[in-house]
């Protein structure tokens, strides 16, 4: 039996733009823009997509579609001492969606609960997170047992990533036609809403006016090429999965330039819409914008469900806002389970893809149940953290020198423009053998630093102990695939 195809190229992209978009372009974007220069920060974050983040992506939808398998097959195709470079990957991205399927159940919960008559965070939306939601715990010392609310929220999430996933790409094909459009239609409603109230320039200066001094400070840049690694995806072995059930021959450069840019241009349109709230929120109340921003769940499940409250119709724009953070994280959710899938299967080709599925996606639900405790947003912080300022960019490192110095730049470089429209120059070899593994490089350097001077979070050595296991395990397993030399990685 052949290997699975998508249904057409629009519907690849489709996928691949779904993967990328995220809860991160509504809640880390937009405020990172705020607070590192306004419309200053698009120089280092354009700098940052046209020479690391648009070559990576090339090199992962090249690395797929040429070697036709997930990232352990694929990687291990390139040099037979690399498959343990996917599974590092795949651990990383199974470890990701354990806790991002816990965060979707939170905004379920928000969303059900914006139906009652009166929005139930109204005057206490912090509160309300904190105590009613999370139930959360003085500290993560005091685990406080199972939330059972977000624990039944979860086990709903999982249903549905697993019939996204339960037929591979064909069930992810049709998927994507409904929920990569609907979130960006959503935030179009709420922009409009936003730009209805008065102070919603306000807030839009606040988050575009140019402060050309942030230029200068090098945590500005760290966090503009920190940012293009997390949003486009890169080294969560999904790119990698998506591509492989392409055509040999599908146009690799054309869909990496539009899969990054669309990204690109739905972060920044997702800031207007955040900060219109937020300028319109601190208008009514009568502060500055200043005092009302804030970045992640916090932003998400305190700040904005605030300011939504204080607005006519709070429940029916709060549940807007909430199906938007839903459909936004079930395509990135389904699509790192199915580059865990696409893996297994490449190593088990007779295994039924349902029941892989559902293998898969119990895993990832007993994985998150840590989460769901009365101190999992403490667990969450720690894993999330480490993950991203480590294990992805330990993953994209590696796969620089795999590609640009163990396989071959050149040589990958000529079977991407044998295959597409229009050729990508040697600026691609540059940047693959030199300029993006010396930033990757520096970023790893620039988090070790910090994580040196000052533990994260301010948690005990054991909590953070978790977090270097989540990262030194997936590296350590490399390694041992690495020195093994191994052709049966998988």
């Amino acid at each position: 039996m052949g290997r699975s195809r998508w249904a057409s190229n629009t519907v690849f992209l489709l996928a691949a733009i779904g993967s990328a978009v995220g809860l991160g372009n509504v809640w880390r974007f937009p405020y990172l823009a705020y607070k590192y220069g306004g419309g200053a920060f698009l120089i280092p974050y354009l700098i940052a997509l046209f020479i690391v983040g648009v070559p990576l992506l090339m090199l992962e939808f090249a690395v797929g579609q040429k070697t036709q398998a997930g990232a352990v097959k694929a990687f291990r195709s390139l040099h037979h001492r690399f498959g343990g470079l996917g599974i590092f990957a795949l651990l990383s991205s199974f470890i990701i969606v354990c806790y991002y399927a816990v965060v979707m159940a939170w905004s379920l919960i928000y969303f059900l609960v914006s139906f009652a008559k009166h929005v139930p965070w109204a005057g206490n939306s912090e509160g309300y997170f904190y105590k009613s939601v999370l139930e959360l715990t003085a500290n993560i010392g005091t685990i406080g047992g199972i939330n059972w609310t977000v624990l039944l929220a979860l086990i709903a999430i999982w249903v549905l990533i697993y019939f996204s996933v339960w037929k591979g790409v064909h069930s992810v094909g049709k998927v994507v036609w409904w929920t990569v459009p609907l979130p960006v239609i959503l935030l179009g409603v709420l922009l409009i809403r936003g730009m209805t109230l008065p102070g919603f320039l306000t807030g839009w200066v606040y988050y575009l006016k140019p402060k050309w001094g942030a230029l200068l400070d090098p945590q500005v840049w760290q966090a503009a090429f920190g940012q293009i690694m997390f949003t486009l995806t890169l080294a969560f072995g999904v790119m990698v999965a998506y591509a492989s059930y392409r055509k040999h021959d599908e146009d690799i450069n054309k869909g990496a330039w539009v899969t990054a840019l669309v990204n690109s241009g739905i972060s920044l349109f997702a800031g207007f819409v955040v900060f219109a709230i937020l300028g319109a929120m601190a208008n009514l109340k009568g502060v500055g914008v200043s005092e009302v921003v804030k970045s992640g769940p916090g932003l998400a499940f305190v700040v904005f469900p605030e300011a939504l409250s204080l607005m006519p119709f709070a429940w029916f724009f709060s549940a807007l806002f909430f199906l938007t953070l839903l459909t936004l994280g079930i395509d990135s959710a389904f699509s790192l389970v199915e580059a865990v899938n696409a893996a297994i299967h490449d190593r088990y080709a007779r295994w039924n893809v349902p029941l892989l599925s559902l293998i898969v996606c119990a895993l990832g639900f007993l994985g998150g149940i840590i989460f769901t405790t009365r101190a999992g947003l403490y667990f969450l912080d720690i894993v999330d953290h480490f993950v991203n300022a480590y294990n992805l960019l330990i993953v994209a490192f590696l796969q620089t020198i795999l590609v640009g110095w163990v396989y071959g730049a050149e040589k990958l470089r000529a079977y991407m423009n044998k295959v597409s429209h229009w050729d990508v120059g040697a600026w691609w070899t540059w940047s693959i053998k030199v300029v993006s593994p010396l930033i990757i490089l520096a970023l790893l350097v620039w988090n070790l630093v910090l994580e040196v001077e000052k533990p994260y979070g301010d948690y005990p050595l054991w909590a953070l102990s978790i977090g270097w296991a989540v990262t030194l395990v997936p590296f350590l397993i490399f390694l041992f695939f690495f020195v093994r030399g191994s052709k049966t990685a998988a």
